[in-house]
């Protein structure tokens, strides 16, 4: 048996004060006050949902130990949960991705599939490859969810697109979040959308349509309304701290996630990577596609890590630990149904980060064991 303490507890029914996290067999065993006095925070581990790759790799390349090295540098910053994101490839190329990553699944070192594309809007294409991208025949979809089976978690769609209410559907009675992005759609085809199924929205306000008084779009409603879940990139480079702010008071953290929606970048230097089929040039932290001109190009994913975007919604946004808590690890781990995860619970899998008073990682727990 594991002993953690820390000053305080974050726990579903309230604080613990001078908290003893007792762990064994990979799972929490004992939550109690009465430790010595300690400093910090114990917050359930992160669930980041949208991630790309670390360390130079893109997650479904076909190299187990390249995915464990993405993957182990992302438990490091704090991401007990993660699931493996895609970007718009050939669908052949999705289904060998899916294959690698699936297997990683069912070994237990990955958590879910995410793919991003190929159903994109050419419009809010961002940072993929429009040759790539298609409407979301049945077919397709089919093999899609034939290739991911019960690893595959969510695909972001553009609603919009020929066959988008069909596919929505499908895939929701699958088991596959459908996940509104990378979509030009109006606030009507928006609200529709939510009907069919969608109740996510990858990485609000990227890749769609701005909020406008007379034309509203797709943000409002997938704020306003309760069985959607928003994703946030709190990196201070995909919108400024008041925007995050404004979101999270609309919605709440009950219905905010943070993500990274990192690339192969992160925890790298500045240079030049592949996403996809698609060069990109990394300055100061931010991701840009490499373009013909030399102009800068649109943003390709970041090189945020849970840890950070934790400490930027406590130091920049205003959040409290709780409501960082809420948004980096039990909201998206109740919306995606990972019932042993998201809240430090009597039971629940011994996943635990401990954060000091700025939201700064000190420490991180997976199963009980420290990884950092």
């Amino acid at each position: 048996m594991t002993q953690l303490q820390v000053g305080r507890a974050v726990t579903p029914s309230g604080i613990v004060d001078d908290a003893v996290i007792e762990m064994e067999g990979g799972r929490i065993t004992a939550i109690t006050e009465g430790g010595q006095e300690r400093t910090g925070w114990a917050v359930p581990g992160f669930v980041d949902t949208h991630c790309h790759g670390a360390v130079g790799v893109s997650f479904g390349v076909p190299d187990r130990e390249a995915n464990l090295r993405a993957i182990a540098y992302h438990r490091s910053q704090g991401s007990t949960t993660l699931f493996a994101s895609t970007v718009t490839e050939p669908i052949e190329r999705l289904e060998e991705q899916c294959a690698v990553l699936r297997e990683l699944v069912e070994a237990g070192e990955l958590d879910g599939i995410h793919l991003e594309g190929p159903f994109l809007a050419e419009a809010r294409k961002g940072a993929h490859d429009a040759a790539l991208l298609r409407d979301p025949e049945p077919e397709l979809v089919e093999r899609l969810i034939a290739a991911g089976g019960p690893a595959l978690r969510m695909i972001t769609l553009a609603v919009e697109r020929t066959h988008g209410e069909a596919a929505t559907r499908r895939l929701t009675e699958a088991g596959v979040k459908v996940a509104f992005g990378h979509s030009d759609a109006d606030e009507a085809t928006t609200a529709e959308s939510i009907g069919w199924g969608a109740c996510i929205a990858t990485h609000l306000f990227s890749a769609m349509r701005s909020i406008h008084h007379r034309e509203p779009g797709p943000v409002p409603v997938l704020l306003s309304d309760e069985r959607v879940m928003s994703e946030l990139i709190c990196d201070g480079i995909h919108h400024r701290p008041i925007i995050a702010r404004m979101a999270i008071d609309a919605a709440t953290p009950q219905r905010i996630c943070l993500v990274t929606d990192a690339m192969s970048a992160t925890g790298q230097g500045n240079g030049r990577y592949l996403l996809g089929e698609l060069e990109v040039e990394v300055e100061d932290g931010t991701a840009r596609l490499v373009t013909a001109d030399g102009s800068p190009g649109a943003i390709a994913g970041s090189t945020l890590t849970m840890a950070k975007a934790f400490e930027f919604v406590v130091g920049e946004v205003g959040c409290s630990i709780e409501e960082a808590a809420l948004m980096a690890a039990t909201t998206p781990a109740r919306w995606h149904g990972l019932t042993e995860v998201g809240t430090l619970e009597v039971g629940k899998l011994a996943d635990v980060c401990v954060v000091d008073d700025t939201g700064r990682l000190q420490q991180v727990w997976r199963r009980g064991v420290r990884v950092a």
